[in-house]
């Protein structure tokens, strides 16, 4: 049964400055950003956003500068007011909520990482991460341990004491990560929250994300302008352009079966290794049974597909290895139909959900095809290093 969304968008969306309902009538008509820009003198923020997250997933907002991406997270938190549409958090409609519900919301249930840290200097990084608890009044000795475990938790053992002037930019960041997580919010929204950091850091903090939500399993609404980013850490990636919504999927079907024209640009220059799985790249490979074919039927298919090897599996399809043309070869010459006798069993192998970037120094040495087997063993595919070159070409892959 599938779970109920933990945050659910509805035709939301956001207009600034001046003639908003004529903009909202234009927008509706199906008219550009541009051209309700040129007529009304207003700007579409976002337009008409539907979308949903499950519990417990990272999901990525993804966009140019002024695709409309942080205007959308904002208002999930309600620091932007929507101009029309509903936002349900829990089943609520958070856009119905009072000053006091809205408070209640941000205390209990909702935290923020920004881009900037936004860490107050005069405070010690214990502090720091037990602000959001003070805020909440909290006693001083209960919000200094949970603080104190978030900046365990963040890899930050040791500098309770220290201020944020003395640490390094990625280390500022863990501590933002670690107010947020002190408040045991149940939803994080992260604002290109590792975007100013250095590459190292930033694959670092990737890092830290993806460890913390093994153990936590919160629900993040992710922002970045970085593909490969998203491809590596979200469960989902929204795709937005000029305000509306272009696509939602996961990495692998916005790489393989992009929606448009602008998401094929926008994925064109991507690291395709690293979120491509083997099941995406596999092949249907030739096989015989080693219970019913002989080195003769294993020769003629061979031949008729012109190949060298031809994979083996028994009667339930379990993968027992393969036998190769020359060795097949010499049995027909012997006279003899013991194909057992050629079989080669040792064979590199893996499953389908594996990421190519796992694998591809491997399959860049063996002269084998790889084997993809499920875990009751049975042979799924095989992986050819051509296929693997056509898939991370953006190619087709047959």
């Amino acid at each position: 049964m599938e779970k109920e969304a933990k945050i659910k968008v509805q035709n939301i969306t956001k207009i600034f400055g001046p003639h908003k309902d004529e903009a909202l009538k234009l927008m509706q008509q199906g008219m550009s950003k541009v051209e309700i820009l040129q007529k009304t003198g207003a700007t579409v923020g976002v337009n008409q956003a539907n979308f949903s997250v499950a519990p417990g997933e990272i999901f990525v907002i993804m966009g140019l500068s002024g695709s409309g991406k942080s205007t959308l997270l904002r208002m999930i938190n309600r620091l932007i007011n929507p101009t029309q549409g509903a936002i349900y958090i829990d089943g609520q409609n958070i856009i119905k909520f009072n000053k006091k519900q809205l408070r209640q919301l941000r205390q209990k249930k909702l935290s923020m990482v920004f881009q900037n840290f936004a860490l107050l200097p005069n405070l010690t990084v214990l502090q720091n991460a037990a602000y959001g608890l003070e805020i909440q009044g909290m006693e001083l000795n209960k919000r200094n341990q949970k603080a104190h475990d978030a900046l365990e938790l963040v890899h930050l053992h040791g500098y309770d004491g220290q201020y944020p002037q003395q640490l390094s930019g990625g280390m500022q960041q863990r501590v933002g990560l670690a107010r947020a997580l002190a408040t045991d919010s149940q939803i994080l929204l992260m604002d290109e929250a590792f975007s100013a950091l250095d590459p190292l850091n930033r694959k670092d903090m990737q890092d830290q994300l993806l460890e913390i939500q093994e153990k936590m399993h919160k629900t993040i609404v992710f922002i970045s302008h970085d593909l490969n980013e998203a491809l590596r850490i979200g469960d989902h990636i929204l795709i937005m352009h000029d305000g509306t919504i272009d696509q939602i999927g996961e990495p692998e079907e916005i790489l393989t079966n992009p929606a448009n024209d602008y998401v094929a640009r926008f994925i064109e220059d991507v690291d395709r290794t690293k979120a491509l799985t083997v099941k995406s790249v596999m092949t249907k490979p030739d096989t015989i049974n080693i219970n019913k074919s002989g080195p003769r039927v294993a020769l003629q298919r061979m031949w008729v597909n012109k190949i060298s090897s031809i994979y083996v599996v028994d009667d339930e399809n379990h993968f027992v290895g393969f036998v190769d043309s020359d060795d097949v070869s010499q049995l027909v010459k012997q006279g003899s139909r013991d194909l057992r006798s050629v079989l080669r069993t040792k064979v590199p192998s893996t499953k389908p959900d594996v990421l190519i970037s796992d694998l591809i120094d491997q399959i860049s040495k063996t002269p084998i095809p790889f084997a993809v087997l499920d875990d009751q063993n049975h042979l799924l595919g095989i992986i050819l290093r051509g296929s693997v070159l056509a898939a991370i070409a953006g190619e087709e892959v047959e």
